[in-house]
């Protein structure tokens, strides 16, 4: 029999708003409330929320965390040599595969918090423990925190007011303390994966109904689920592990090497990635902007009648108006302008490769 599906802290927040519930990552969560495309214009136009509280939420932390992390994951740790600082990276295996892609807080002295993608939970917290040196500890707090999405042009200001006039937001990937409403500690994290500006909330997850409920008495903030909250991150061109990206993919195919940094010395994965950026990936991760039909992941794509690929991530942009995707496609074909066809429902449309990201005019953008 299949595993139980997991609750979140809000799932009786998401069925008082009627959302329509699904199964994702094990967790049973809202896919959308009003409609897809009413909460995607509203993340792009005000203020929408998102319960992210299935998020793994994993602390390292000892006097050996920094060398350990360091030889662990791509990125360059010292950036963010100052407390409160964070960066986005990928842990990998020695053949280059992607494990996971994660943020990554300097939370404390000694101490760091992962954010990582809530598929991959037990199997990164295996992986960290399996190579962590003695002088390392981990722990997993998913279950006792939890998290929310606060993404768009007026998100800002909605936490401003609940935090209060003291209260300076932190720079671009920074946390802040803050207390919301004079009551309710919350770390601030100026991140997100929309593409417009905001915050994500960690909180006690026993808090997190509290919170969704201050954050939804602001008439300009609208609830929304993972259908919006897919429709704009792949506007924005940004990956989705299990589509994008996975074991069987090193990063330089995916288009992530601006987050491998051969300068900081060896580290998992790193002999590999040296030989692919020699050699030059035979596939990379592309972009395809579709017209006349809707792309969903697997939909073949064909070169002059030869199936040279199939959608990784599809979907339609409310903001284009128009199906967008990613594949993974030979080099030699992985050129902005490139025509290929995608059959959809046994109809054969055009993609043609474009730039990433789709949708170039954001409030982060602007910011």
């Amino acid at each position: 029999m299949p595993e139980p599906l997991v609750r979140t802290p809000l799932y009786d927040e998401h069925l008082a708003l009627g959302a329509r519930m699904v199964p994702f990552a094990g967790f049973e969560m809202p896919v959308q409330y009003e409609g897809i495309i009413d909460e995607h214009h509203a993340v792009r136009t005000r203020v929408g929320i998102f319960d992210v509280c299935h998020m793994a939420e994993l602390r390292v932390f000892g006097f050996g965390a920094f060398d350990f992390l360091q030889k662990t994951l791509t990125n360059d740790l010292s950036k963010i040599g100052q407390l409160g600082r964070a960066q986005y990276t990928l842990m990998l295996d020695d053949d280059a595969g992607i494990l996971d892609d994660l943020i990554v807080y300097h939370s404390g002295d000694l101490e760091y918090l992962i954010i990582a993608n809530a598929s991959n939970r037990v199997a990164d917290f295996e992986w960290l423990a399996a190579h962590a040196p003695d002088d390392v500890e981990l722990v997993d707090e998913s279950d006792r925190t939890g998290l929310i999405a606060v993404q768009g042009p007026q998100a800002l200001a909605v936490i401003a007011d609940l935090a209060g006039p003291e209260w300076t937001a932190p720079a671009r990937f920074s946390l802040a303390e803050a207390t919301l409403d004079n009551a309710i500690p919350c770390l601030i994290a100026r991140t997100g994966y929309t593409g417009e500006d905001g915050v994500e909330i960690l909180c006690r997850a026993s808090d997190a109904a509290a919170v969704w409920r201050l954050l939804l008495s602001f008439a300009q903030v609208t609830p929304a689920g993972l259908g919006a909250r897919d429709t704009l991150r792949l506007e924005m061109g940004y990956h989705l592990y299990g589509n994008d990206m996975d074991r069987g993919v090193d990063p330089i195919s995916a288009g992530l090497g601006w987050v491998v940094n051969a300068a900081k010395g060896s580290f998992v994965g790193s002999s590999r990635i040296a030989e692919i950026r020699a050699s030059g990936p035979a596939r990379r991760l592309s972009y395809l902007r579709v017209e006349g039909a809707i792309p969903r992941p697997g939909s073949p794509i064909l070169h002059e009648g030869t199936e040279v690929s199939k959608v990784a991530s599809g979907t339609f942009s409310p903001t284009l108006e128009c199906g967008i995707a990613t594949a993974y496609l030979p080099s030699e074909l992985a050129q902005t302008g490139t025509e290929l066809e995608i059959t959809i429902r046994k109809k054969h449309v055009t993609g043609r490769v474009v730039s990433a990201p789709f949708v170039t005019s954001t409030s982060l953008s602007a910011s």
